[in-house]
């Protein structure tokens, strides 16, 4: 009887530790929006979007192509 109890333990220890394993380490909300990227808002229309797809001039980033050819809005 201690036998089959011993297994049980040694079972169950073994299949928490691959669920642990397989699970990988949980990410706070924080740190998967780090990896997303920054945001930046459009200097033309105001519309946010991640850094890594704006176009850039100078300090200024723009949404498209167009809003970067047509400059920051004005007021």
């Amino acid at each position: 009887m201690g036998r089959l109890i011993l297994i049980g333990i040694v079972v169950l220890l073994v299949v928490w530790l691959l669920r642990r394993a397989l699970a990988g380490s949980p990410k706070s909300a924080a740190e998967a929006g780090e990896q997303k990227g920054e945001l930046v808002t459009c200097a033309h229309c105001g519309v946010n979007l991640p850094k890594t797809e704006a176009r850039s001039a100078g300090d200024r980033v723009y949404c498209s192509e167009e809003h970067w050819r047509l400059g920051p809005r004005d007021g």
